[in-house]
């Protein structure tokens, strides 16, 4: 660990995530999207960076957007197609 601050950037909404997940995000300081916060380097604050990696993107390290979203919430499908007969 250096003595210099992480820049980390919020690049990815925390909408359709779990509480665990948006609670870290806030717990991190961030308020807004393409928000840069300056965090210092402890084992705490890396853990919650790693934790939300797909959301935080940290200066210095390759950020790739995923294309299908592991940590998202299961929502119930409609089922009024079916009601039609169709």
């Amino acid at each position: 660990m250096s003595s210099e601050p992480i820049r980390a950037t919020w690049r990815k909404s925390a909408i359709g995530y779990s509480a665990d997940m948006k609670a870290t995000v806030a717990s991190l300081g961030f308020r807004r999207l393409n928000q840069v916060r300056e965090l210092p380097d402890t084992d705490a604050v890396r853990g919650m960076l790693n934790k939300v990696s797909f959301l935080v993107a940290v200066e210095g390290e390759p950020w790739v957007q995923q294309r299908r979203a592991r940590y998202k919430i299961p929502r119930a499908r409609s089922n009024k197609k079916d009601m039609r007969g169709r």
